[in-house]
């Protein structure tokens, strides 16, 4: 392989995909014509049975002329609620909604996949899944509803990729077993005692007391976990009070628990009730408490990351392929991964002379589209070789 070799889909198709899907987001749970596009335009192409698993997402299979086993691959295609403030002449035309995290992009390199390789159906053993799934940023998450509907069922590999904003285009990178966290949410209410903000000594001061359980949530990291263990907890809303002369009931807590184990969040929920309940008690308050468990971590099976790994070489030279550290961000690709063995690898998408150099969920937020022709590529050769290496 080689990076000269020629692609049967080309960039300006991906490109011209990937703008459109840009100019008309939809959020999770609402992909109405995101995904009726996405169906259309699979059904166009040669040799795919595609059909539709859930309400918003879109599945096409790919029977290969061989017998062999059955990889699928999967593109997330929901939006964020974030007002866009680029001026691109493809810029959101849908107001306070914005693709601010890549997904448009995934879904043009995955469209690129299924056409390319529909082109060469004599080169598949066994079968291709072609998953377009919807409401990736919002739990429960659209993967687990697509695996309840069937979509992994005798699926043997699975493969995923994010356009990644902290790598450089140009370059894939490459995470062995944890790559992602556990994207866990607690939230804390605090009931105190209001009254005049110059008599405090007849309230029981619910911001106060938030405020120190706040302080001691600190420690749960810091001074009760291993340092070598994977955890963070971050709190990330506050809100109590409406006025300054009035010393409030009630104070809410909210905020995030991410892990690259699953034992630890348990562990973690434990602790930071305990924490709520020794710091309201002591102060003579009262409190509820809710943890909700978000998406398991991502696991990288070893040998597909391999084989990842090796065919992104051959394709684009070993200087272009990277080892990265685990990221503490979420991704519901994890319950695919309970059903098969696969890999989530990251595809660079910064390009600071471009002036791409915005984190993801923020609204200047963009890709460099030089990174989408080697997505599809490696999605293209990745699923061939491993299904050949693997045939019957």
């Amino acid at each position: 392989m080689g990076t000269d070799m020629k692609a049967i889909v080309t960039k300006e198709q991906l490109i011209q995909w990937r703008r459109y899907l840009h100019m008309y987001p939809e959020l999770s749970f609402q992909e109405e014509k995101t995904s009726q596009f996405v169906f259309d335009t699979l059904c166009t192409f040669s040799h795919l049975e595609v059909s539709r698993p859930t309400k918003y997402s879109v599945m096409a299979r790919l029977i290969g002329e061989k017998p062999g086993k059955t990889i699928a691959i999967r593109a997330d295609m929901d939006a964020l609620p974030i007002q866009e403030e680029n001026e691109f002449a493809f810029a959101s035309k849908h107001p306070g909604k914005m693709h601010a995290c890549g997904h448009d992009g995934h879904t043009a390199m995955l469209l690129g996949a299924a056409y390319e390789l529909s082109q060469r159906k004599d080169e598949v053993c066994g079968e291709i899944r072609f998953l377009f799934q919807h409401a990736e940023e919002d739990f429960p998450g659209g993967a687990e509803e697509m695996v309840q509907a069937g979509v992994m069922d005798g699926v043997d590999y699975v493969i995923g990729a994010h356009l990644w904003s902290p790598l450089p285009v140009g370059k894939i990178g490459i995470v062995y077993g944890s790559a992602m966290a556990s994207p866990d949410v607690f939230r804390i209410t605090v009931f105190g005692k209001g009254g005049h903000a110059g008599i405090p000594h007849e309230t029981v001061d619910s911001i106060v007391i938030g405020m120190n359980i706040v302080s001691q949530l600190q420690q749960i990291v810091s001074r009760h976990t291993n340092p070598l263990d994977p955890l963070v907890v971050s709190v990330t809303q506050f809100q109590a009070g409406t006025t300054h002369n009035v010393i409030p009931d009630k104070a809410e807590i909210a905020g995030t628990v991410r892990s690259l184990r699953h034992d630890l969040r348990g562990v973690a929920a434990n602790r930071i009730e305990k924490i709520v309940k020794g710091v309201t008690e002591a102060h003579g308050a009262s409190y509820t408490f809710a943890y909700e468990y978000g998406y398991r971590p991502v696991v990288n099976n070893d040998e597909v990351t391999a084989h990842i790994e090796k065919t992104a070489q051959e394709l684009f030279g070993k200087e272009h392929v990277v080892s990265l550290a685990p990221t503490m961000a979420g991704e519901d690709f994890s319950a695919f991964l309970e059903k098969a063995p696969g890999c989530f690898f990251f595809i660079g998408a910064r390009n600071e002379e471009k002036g791409i150099m915005y984190p993801h969920h923020h609204p200047r937020f963009t890709i460099d589209e030089d990174g989408l022709p080697m997505g599809t590529a490696l999605f293209v050769e990745a699923a061939l070789s491993l299904l050949q290496a693997n045939a019957d």
